[in-house]
């Protein structure tokens, strides 16, 4: 079954928003029979509102580490080991880039 992108309208602030294809393909695949009927944001508010009004992401563990490449002292959100070098966002870039 191929999906193509649909238009929906908000229940609460009444914008319009897509519903995706990649999305309608992941409901089907959970087994979803509604669309959702609300946009990003006002899903966002009413989970914000459900849980006590103040919802924040978790927040991440952050390790400082030494640049391999420049030495300036940095932070990443993964634990480093010694056997792997790990650079400042500026050196990662230039690496992947």
């Amino acid at each position: 079954m191929a999906f193509e992108d649909k238009t929906l309208k908000c229940k609460d602030c009444g914008s319009d928003f897509i519903f995706t294809a990649g999305e309608q393909e992941f409901y089907a695949e959970k087994g979803f029979e509604n669309e959702p009927a609300r946009c990003r944001d006002c899903r966002i508010a009413r989970k914000r509102n459900r849980d006590g009004g103040d919802y924040q992401a978790p927040q991440r563990e952050m390790h400082e580490v030494v640049c391999a490449e420049c030495g300036v002292v940095t932070q990443v959100p993964f634990k480093p080991r010694n056997d792997r070098p790990v650079y400042c966002r500026d050196c990662f870039n230039n690496h992947r880039g």
